[in-house]
């Protein structure tokens, strides 16, 4: 199995006319994504690399059954677009536009959580299930070479760093169940624990590795789930940023959320906090797979 997305998603790209749309459709396409819709208001009737082009989204899914929709949508039209998918049906939906206004990020989580639909994002580059599905540009042009399909979740609040904990695991023999960069602006669709209870319910995920970094309560969230008990499988934490500390609280560093407000922001004291909940908080990549081999059993052979 894997989580949100599978073979059965039917995507529907709202944007794919824009260069972004268009470029990462044609990559998705060739992975095999189910790509049945396109939509860019008054652009109806068009095609892009075979996939017709709508002019709502509701035209697209009564049409093609789409149930799941990516966003390449400029910063002002991203709350309207979202509403727009989640009011069509659609039940996964991945929002690539980064900072997004927080009045409009919060409409948009809102509307997605009030409909029952995750919303992936903001600010991020996606989500893939290998060899199954994948949603935005996450992989490139050759997702097998970093995102080898296995049985290790993974999320992070960097699409960047989705594929170096992937590719780490890799080179130690493990493949990926699902990867999710849930995306790095300060509002998202939903917090780290919420994808990791999907992983906990899903019998094909063994463990979870998530990246945490300075800023948001994501970090401190997974501690309390997993003193609650609702997460039982191992959770692997690498959690960067610990230079910050050595700047003023108050300045982002990379992603816009990542930011000091107190002590409990900063990367040290989350790796505290997870660890004395009993997650297995790792110091770099190399040593995620070392950690899982005493843990959960390898899946595939080590990549060079």
């Amino acid at each position: 199995m894997s989580i949100l997305i599978d073979e059965e998603t039917r995507v529907v790209v709202q944007g794919i006319t824009g260069n972004q749309g268009r470029f990462d459709t044609k990559l998705s396409l060739a992975y095999g994504v189910n790509i049945v819709a396109g939509v860019t208001p008054g652009r109806g009737g068009e095609a892009v690399e075979g996939v017709p082009v709508f002019n709502t989204v509701r035209q697209a899914v009564e049409s093609t059954g789409a149930n799941a929709a990516v966003l390449y949508v400029p910063l002002l039209g991203v709350r309207d677009a979202v509403i727009e998918s989640v009011e069509a049906g659609c039940k996964v939906l991945l929002a690539t536009t980064e900072n997004v206004p927080r009045h409009d990020a919060v409409a948009a989580v809102a509307a997605a959580r009030n409909a029952g639909a995750w919303l992936v994002g903001f600010n991020t580059n996606g989500i893939i299930s290998p060899g199954k599905c994948k949603l935005g540009g996450i992989g490139g042009d050759d997702p097998d070479a970093v995102y080898p399909a296995g049985r290790i979740g993974v999320v992070s609040r960097s699409g960047g760093m989705s594929a170096e904990i992937s590719w780490a695991l890799a080179r130690g023999g493990y493949g990926v169940s699902t990867a999710v960069s849930m995306g790095g602006d300060r509002t998202t669709g939903r917090s780290m624990s919420e994808y990791l209870e999907l992983f906990e319910a899903d019998p094909d995920t063994d463990a979870m590795v998530i990246y945490g970094e300075p800023g948001t309560s994501n970090e401190s969230q997974v501690g309390e789930a997993i003193r609650a008990g609702r997460l039982s499988k191992p959770v692997v934490a690498l959690v960067a940023g610990a230079f910050q500390e050595n700047y003023p609280a108050g300045v982002s560093f990379g992603h816009v959320a990542a930011m000091i407000g107190d002590s409990a922001d900063t990367a040290t004291a989350k790796r505290r906090m997870l660890r004395d909940a009993g997650a297995h908080v790792v110091e770099s990549l190399d040593e995620i797979p070392v950690l899982l081999k005493g843990l959960v059993p390898q899946t595939a052979a080590p990549r060079p």
